[in-house]
């Protein structure tokens, strides 16, 4: 608990992972919702959500986290000069 409450760790990774399934589960339902609906577009349409929103979750997150990765690797830095 000392750490999340004197910030010396990053709680924001953990919740980006669990936003990244949340999208993942979204994207998901948007396109199997799009390919069997009456006015949605059809099954190509439908799957080039999947995919496209899968890899699009993937791409935002992971800039997210490396954002994340390089303020760890300068704090690990800054510690050793000290």
């Amino acid at each position: 608990m000392k750490d999340i409450f004197f910030f010396d760790s990053m709680l924001t990774p953990k919740i980006i992972t669990f936003v990244y399934w949340l999208i993942l589960i979204g994207t998901l339902i948007s396109g199997v919702t799009t390919m069997f609906a009456k006015y949605g577009g059809g099954f190509i349409s439908g799957l080039a959500i999947i995919v496209g929103g899968a890899i699009g979750a993937r791409i935002w997150c992971e800039l997210l986290i490396v954002l994340f990765k390089i303020h760890e690797n300068l704090q690990k830095i800054a510690n050793k000069s000290e």
